[in-house]
């Protein structure tokens, strides 16, 4: 599975979970699953908490994630 369908498997509704990235539309956001996952849970374990997740959309969390950071820019800003 490319990289563009993986990601199509997050979406972004203003109805659902106020907006945040969740996954293929369910209460389930890209934030929990990747707080989760820092916080030492593993991906088996998160698939049986949540069983309606799938390992693709673990890889989609996680590539979604890395293209933020992808896109992330720093400049100096101050006085000369």
């Amino acid at each position: 599975m490319g990289q563009v369908n993986v990601l199509d498997r997050i979406t972004v509704h203003p109805d659902v979970m106020v907006g945040k990235p969740t996954i293929r539309g369910m209460r389930i956001t890209v934030e929990q699953i990747l707080k989760a996952m820092a916080n030492g849970v593993p991906t088996d374990q998160l698939l049986d908490d949540y069983p309606e997740l799938e390992k693709e959309d673990i890889r989609a969390v996680l590539l979604y994630a890395s293209q933020l950071v992808d896109e992330e820019r720093v400049f100096a800003v101050g006085s000369n």
